[in-house]
């Protein structure tokens, strides 16, 4: 048989990566990778221009290129951090900087959004989520308020991977993995939501706006002649319908049966698990995401996890390697330095004026190596929380696959196990978003070609464990970690009131 290539791509928050994946052999042929820029300020702006995306896309893509056989590539599946918002004209033409999952600037519509809809128990009635401050309701409201001129120039809005997408084949069209995490989408019924569709603009033109769903076993379409010419491909290459940077992710770790649970040590912090059937918080802190399977994909996210470690380090002056080294001179509990790692806000529990807060320190235990446990454990204790959400609703897990640049700690992933009291392992290969995205292009060229495809039969042959990377709870860690924890969740409470003015 000819060599079949499958292309995934992972449009993230810091930068792109691509990766091709072998059908036959399972091998990953080829990688890259390329940064994005920022636009931010001190009023919880995060944002993005799509140029940053297609420049890197385009990049990484070419890369990958260089090191295979073009002419084998039969489609292409895109991972994208969800929840933002990227606006475009009825030409194509992209009206503003896309507003990113961690833009707080909007947390004010939120509200108002929630009361039209009737408040929080209904809205979560309607559409099995909150109208959280990450997700993209609010800002489409934000912009409607704001910026009215580019409101009416608006058509279509777009989640970041549906755009990567319309780029690669000018099709604008969505997937309900990715379309879940808008707070417009109906999890149950798999629709998009004419209630909360009304309440984010009563005055009805944004029903007009939104793209078609498709299944997540569909193609988008096939690559536009103008791209395969620019990176030599066929035009019949398919572009899978892709999906949120969390559904892919969890294609990518095998995250497709019951049992396992995703945790993500990234810029932000996520726990995610698969389910048959809806999973809906009446308290609104769990998402009820459907997954890019088919299923569902109930999803705990923390919006500070390596952005705590990352501003530590600066203000100290080290790298990663210090980091860790520093942080394993100190003793579990940090001797009583506590972060609440609330930097960007936080979503879960919803918190989105929060501010961090470093506690417990005195002359003694005001070390180096104290301050970078606590920024460690801090994050660790926060995503505990959205563990513990998991339990309430019913979900427990078996095993924790650990992914993002923090799992390449082996201190980390010993406080996850520890922190979490489950047995912790990293998949082999560190791009699950990539990955996810190359075995689900494949899942759907099979389907395409008349083949059977089951994509937990796939998931299971191209997703291997790094059994080296495993962590098992220490039981005298997890009774220590159990009194720090509790300390967590007072500090917590009794903070509340000073940003919740």
């Amino acid at each position: 048989m000819a060599q079949q290539l499958f292309i995934g791509i992972d449009c993230g928050t810091q930068g792109s990566k691509a990766v091709v994946l072998d059908r036959d052999t399972g091998a990953i042929l080829s990688e890259a990778y390329a940064t994005h820029d920022m636009i931010e300020n001190n009023l919880g702006r995060r944002e993005q221009q799509t140029a940053w995306w297609v420049a890197a896309c385009t990049k990484i893509l070419k890369q990958v290129l260089t090191k295979v056989d073009a002419a084998a590539i039969k489609a292409i599946g895109v991972s994208g951090q969800q929840h933002g918002m990227v606006a475009l004209t009825a030409s194509g033409e992209v009206i503003r900087p896309a507003k990113l999952w961690c833009d707080t600037e909007t947390s004010e519509q939120c509200a108002a959004i929630t009361s039209r809809a009737g408040g929080q128990d209904a809205v979560i009635k309607l559409i099995g989520n909150t109208v959280a401050a990450g997700f993209t309701a609010s800002k489409i409201a934000w912009m409607q308020e704001h910026e009215p001129q580019h409101f009416d120039r608006l058509s279509t809005v777009l989640l970041p991977h549906d755009f990567i997408n319309f780029w690669l084949t000018g099709e604008r069209r969505a997937e309900c993995g990715d379309a879940s995490g808008t707070a417009y989408f109906d999890v149950k019924n798999r629709t998009w939501s004419p209630e909360l569709i009304a309440a984010i603009d009563p005055s009805g033109k944004l029903a007009s706006c939104l793209p078609e769903l498709i299944r997540s076993d569909e193609p988008v379409g096939t690559l536009r002649p103008e791209l395969a010419e620019e990176f030599g491909l066929s035009t019949e290459v398919l572009v899978s319908s892709g999906g949120g940077d969390n559904m892919m992710g969890a294609i990518g770790t095998g995250n497709v049966v019951p049992g396992v649970v995703t945790t993500s040590l990234g810029t932000s912090g996520t726990i995610y698990a698969h389910s048959a059937e809806p999973v809906i918080d009446p308290q609104g802190e769990l998402a009820a995401f459907c997954s890019s399977t088919g299923g569902w994909l109930p999803l705990v996210c923390t919006m500070n996890v390596t952005v705590s470690t990352e501003l530590v380090k600066e203000v100290i002056g080290m790298n990663n390697e210090e980091l860790n080294q520093r942080a394993e001179l100190a003793p579990l509990g940090a001797e009583g330095v506590m972060l609440l790692p609330f930097f960007n806000g936080e979503r879960t529990p919803a918190l989105p004026t929060a501010t961090a807060s470093i506690t417990g320190l005195n002359q003694h235990n005001f070390t180096k190596q104290n301050l970078c446990r606590a920024f460690m454990e801090g994050p660790t204790l926060g995503l505990r929380y959205g563990l513990d959400v998991f339990k309430r609703l019913g979900v427990s897990p078996a095993q924790v696959r650990l992914i993002g640049g923090g799992a390449k700690s082996p201190l980390w992933r010993q406080m996850v196990a520890d922190i979490f009291d489950c047995p912790v392992v990293r998949p082999s290969n560190d791009e699950a978003g990539a990955l996810g995205g190359a075995i689900q292009a494949l899942w759907c060229w099979l389907g395409q070609q008349g083949e059977a495809a089951d994509i937990v039969e796939l998931a299971g042959r191209y997703v291997s464990l790094d059994e080296s990377g495993a962590a098992e709870p220490i039981p005298a860690n997890v009774a220590a970690y159990a009194e720090v924890y509790e300390s967590y969740l007072t500090l917590d409470q009794a903070l509340r009131p000073t940003y919740l003015r």
